[in-house]
Order: C-alpha cells, then sequence, then structure tokens
C-alpha cells in the first residue's frame, strides 16, 4: 500500500500589521508601499496631502498648528476604527503611520494650552486602534532629512524650517527611547536605501521577519551610497 504523505500548508505572515514610522524625510510612506507589494498586504497611509490645513501650517506654524493637528486626529480616529473593523478579514497590512505620533507631533506644535484643548478632544474620542505586531522605525540625520525633501519637490514642503526637523527628530528619538508597545526595530535609514536598493531591501525584510519581540537595530555601519 503507498502510503499518502501529509502536505502542511504554508506558513502565514510572520506579522500581521507592519507599522513604518519616522520623522519627514525619511522614506517611510515609500517603505510601506513597497513593503505592501512584496507582502502582497493592505496598504493604509495617512494620507497628509488630504489636509486642507498643511500648507499653510509649513508657511505659518504658530497660526495654523491646532486646526492641521485635529484634522489629523479625527482623520487618524476614522482610520482607526476602519481598521479594528476589518481586524478579523485582513491577513496582512502595512501602514506608514503609528497613531500614537498624533500626540508626538501635536506636543511638538502646539503652546500648553491648544495641547490641553487636545487632550480633551483625544480622550473624548475612545480611540481604540490595533496594536502593531511590529514598528520598523527610521532614523536620520537632519540634514539627510533636509536633502531628502528639498528632493522630492513637494511644494509646500518647500517651508519646512530646519529647527522644525530638529524638534521633530528630538521628539521621536524621545519617544522611540521609551516605546515598548510592540516589538521594534530601529533602522539607519541613512545608511541604506531600501526603496531603490533591491540588495537593501532584501536584508531589511530578513530582519523584518526575524524581529518577534524586544527591541532590535538595523544599522549597516560602513555602507555606502
Amino acid at each position: 500500500m503507498t502510503q499518502r504523505k501529509t502536505v502542511s500548508p504554508p506558513a502565514g505572515p510572520v506579522h500581521r500589521f507592519i507599522v513604518v514610522e519616522g520623522p519627514i524625510g525619511v522614506g517611510k510612506t515609500s517603505l510601506a508601499r513597497r513593503l505592501a507589494q512584496h507582502f502582497g498586504s493592505e496598504l493604509w497611509l495617512e494620507e497628509a496631502e488630504d489636509n486642507p490645513f498643511l500648507e499653510r501650517f509649513y508657511r505659518n506654524m504658530r497660526g495654523a498648528a491646532f486646526p492641521t493637528q485635529l484634522h489629523f486626529l479625527f482623520q487618524r480616529a476614522r482610520q482607526a476604527q476602519a481598521m479594528r473593523q476589518q481586524d478579523l478579514f485582513a491577513p496582512l497590512r502595512v501602514s506608514d503611520y503609528l497613531l500614537e505620533k498624533d500626540r508626538l507631533f501635536a506636543r511638538v506644535t502646539l503652546d500648553d494650552e491648544e495641547y490641553a484643548l487636545y487632550e480633551q478632544v483625544y480622550s473624548r474620542l475612545a480611540i481604540d486602534a490595533p496594536r502593531p505586531d511590529l514598528v520598523v522605525y527610521l532614523q536620520a540625520p537632519v540634514d539627510v532629512l533636509a536633502e531628502r525633501i528639498a528632493k522630492r519637490g513637494i511644494r509646500y514642503e518647500t517651508h519646512i524650517e530646519r529647527s522644525y526637523l530638529e524638534r521633530l527628530t528630538e521628539a521621536y528619538a524621545s519617544f522611540f527611547h521609551h516605546y515598548d508597545a510592540a516589538p521594534l526595530l530601529i533602522v539607519n535609514a541613512a545608511a541604506i536605501d531600501p526603496v531603490g536598493n533591491d540588495a537593501d531591501f532584501a536584508e531589511l525584510v530578513q530582519h523584518i521577519d526575524a524581529t518577534r519581540r524586544g527591541r532590535h537595530y538595523f544599522n549597516p555601519l560602513g555602507r555606502v551610497l
């Protein structure tokens, strides 16, 4: 009698929800797009271009910070609700933002009175966002961020001030220094090009697949771009 072999089904994805984060210009949206394509996953983007206050914010940060931040908060709250409703049906999804980043930006851009009002709105929304299985935090020096912002040539981003980028990178570094809500992969994004270089992307994916818990670093020192 011929013995029938039992064939195991293919293994599922290592992570069901991957978030790519980092300051403006670091390449998080481009990487999220490539990861989503690679994994055949849903892609959730924060859609900054839909914020009608963003251009005036970069022109006059003090004057437009509050409406800009509220628009992003309401937009992210709606997306979090949609993600939660689809939670049982999505095998894998990739996002270019972490909900907690909303408070990070609010603390950087709002004064104390505005932030207190923002916190009241935030708490009343009672946002129940899905917890990521992995956060990929992209880091790069301010000079690199400024160069990449200038290179991509988005009109309203030409008004971004260096001092704002400096405050933002410091806020991100402080936030992720204490972050422990999900496994974290910290990537030196100045040393690699995972969007334009296939070898860099493949190496990064290996690190993503290997990061199951805790805090890890991908820092390919000595790489010349």
